[in-house]
């Protein structure tokens, strides 16, 4: 399985459009926090938040590298 991660998403369009991907792919998407915007973000929603359902998602914290 493949994972995509994205350490401390500052643009709301590119986080949006990596979930697109994430679902279409059937990847997961880690979210290290903190976020610099609001997950709520209209321009998030419009990038990607309509895949939300079909995406695994991860909100993190931390990054733990093995």
């Amino acid at each position: 399985m493949l994972n995509l991660v994205l350490f401390e998403p500052e643009i709301p369009n590119n986080t949006g459009s990596l979930i697109r991907l994430s679902a279409n792919m059937g990847a997961s998407l880690h979210l290290i926090k903190p976020f610099g915007f609001e997950i709520t973000d209209k321009r998030l929603r419009r990038a990607g938040l309509d895949y939300k359902e079909l995406a695994q998602v991860l909100n993190m914290r931390i990054l733990i590298i093995i």
